[in-house]
C-alpha cells in the first residue's frame, strides 16, 4: 500500500480481486483492511466506485447473502442477473448460497 492510497482505493483494490462466480461481503473487505467495524464504509466505497471502472461491484454483498437495493445497479434484478450469469446460485429466499460462493480476501 502506498501512503497516498485512500481507503476507497484500498476497498476497490480488494473488490477487483473477487473471482468470477464468487462473492464477498462488506465486512470481509473491512476485516481484510484491518478495520473490522468498517463494513458500512466499504459499502459507501462500493457505491462511489467509478461507473466505468470495470470493478465487479455486483460481487460485494451483505453477510446474509442479500443483494444491494434494486436501484444500485440500474434496476430490479440487474445484480442478480449479473451474478447468475457467472454461475452464482440463490436460495428460495433470493439470497446467495454463501456456503458455495463466499470468497474471503
Amino acid at each position: 500500500m502506498r501512503p497516498t492510497d485512500t481507503l476507497f482505493e484500498r476497498v476497490w483494490s480488494i473488490a477487483a480481486k473477487v473471482p468470477r462466480g464468487k462473492v464477498t461481503t462488506y465486512g470481509a473487505i473491512a476485516r481484510a483492511l484491518g478495520s473490522p467495524g468498517a463494513a458500512r464504509t466499504v459499502g459507501w466505497a462500493m457505491r462511489a466506485a467509478p461507473v466505468r471502472s470495470g470493478l465487479p461491484c455486483h460481487r460485494v454483498i451483505n453477510v446474509t447473502g442479500e443483494l444491494s437495493p434494486e436501484d444500485t445497479f440500474g434496476g430490479p434484478g440487474v445484480q442478480r442477473s449479473l451474478l447468475e450469469s457467472e454461475g452464482v446460485t440463490f436460495d428460495v429466499q433470493g439470497r446467495v448460497d454463501m456456503k458455495r460462493h463466499l470468497w474471503i480476501p
